[in-house]
């Protein structure tokens, strides 16, 4: 729920950045994605 939030207060303020800002933004929270994933998968390998 916290992150639909966040991710629905980052749209809101997305209309005023400018293009170059949006990509920055964007090319950060693909970086948070894929480190949440590798972070999962080591979870995964941990537990078998």
């Amino acid at each position: 729920m916290k992150k639909s939030q966040e991710i629905s207060k980052g749209k809101r303020k997305e209309d005023s950045l400018t293009a170059s800002q949006r990509k920055q933004r964007d090319s950060e929270i693909m970086q948070q994605k894929q480190k949440a994933a590798n972070e999962k998968k080591s979870m995964q390998t941990r537990e078998k």
